[in-house]
């Protein structure tokens, strides 16, 4: 459903739509993925019987920034991935204008699919998450990140790594990855008008569930192999890079993975029976193998 809604999307036909760019786009959002963030709008919408087509339009919007996180995070100036998703990255199949212009146009068209009536008939609940996915996105979530990441690798000024401990690795990872899989979890809230005492619950669920996600990859960094991972491994030991691990330790990570996995069943369960797809995914993070 989603890969059609997506597909619907960048269609070719429309006058003014560059075919290049188009198959950039496509190459960039189609090209599998675990569909977390999506299926975390759908799930915890479903906990306020939100229905499901407007669920969809909000979880093809995440995607869509998601998609164009990664295609901008993979260009040389970034991270400097040449593989994603066990295929050539957007910049290495196209070229590095295409990719960043691809990036662009999947972020802007995020905002065009939020704006729709008919992905809430109350203009208010639109605006409110317009406004939720922007502030995830933006300086103070994951581009906001994504530059303390790079400062802390030494990429500005004099080049030097600047040594950062736990907490500075969970709160850069909070706006990096977390603030995405928190917006995830709210919009389900926010599309149902969900009561205010159960958004606390969701955005918990979200930053325990945001902070494992990260912790599971920086194990993966460790002790998986790129054909299995689809991007390169051992890059952050090969930088130097702070990581959870490389503070906490292989076995600290895990334990410290299993307790986020605990926080995250707790804080879902205060909504309710129909929680319980919710608790498993919080399990599929912790235990993912790519």
């Amino acid at each position: 459903m989603l890969d059609q809604l997506l597909q619907s999307e960048l269609a070719a036909g429309e006058q003014l739509r560059p075919a290049r760019l188009l198959d950039a786009m496509r190459y960039a959002s189609l090209g599998g993925g675990k569909r977390l963030r999506p299926f975390l709008v759908v799930e915890t919408a479903n906990l306020f019987g939100v229905p499901r087509h407007q669920a969809l339009m909000v979880a093809a919007a995440l995607e869509c920034v998601h998609c164009y996180s990664l295609v901008h995070d993979d260009l040389p100036a970034m991270d400097d991935d040449a593989l994603r998703r066990g295929r050539p990255t957007v910049h290495k199949a196209f070229d590095e204008a295409t990719a960043i212009l691809a990036g662009d146009s999947l972020l802007t068209l995020a905002f065009d699919i939020l704006s729709r009536p008919e992905t809430h008939p109350d203009a208010a609940i639109r605006v409110e998450l317009i406004s939720a996915l922007a502030k995830a996105a933006g300086v103070g979530g994951m581009a906001g990140g994504q530059i303390l990441d790079l400062a802390a690798e030494g990429r500005f000024a004099n080049g030097q790594q600047s040594p950062l401990t736990v907490e500075d690795i969970k709160a850069l990872q909070a706006m990096k990855t977390g603030a995405l899989l928190v917006f995830a979890c709210l919009s389900g809230g926010i599309l149902g008008q969900a009561q205010s005492n159960a958004r606390p619950a969701l955005a918990r669920y979200g930053s325990a569930i945001g902070e494992a996600f990260q912790i599971a990859d920086d194990l993966l960094d460790v002790d998986g192999d790129a054909a299995t991972v689809g991007k390169a491994t051992g890059k952050d030991a090969a930088a130097n890079k702070a990581t959870f691990v490389s503070l906490l330790g292989v076995e600290g990570a895990r334990e410290r993975l299993q307790a986020l996995v605990q926080e995250a069943e707790s804080a879902i369960s205060s909504l309710g029976d129909d929680s319980g797809v919710l608790k498993t995914a919080a399990h599929f993070i912790a235990n993912r193998r790519n």
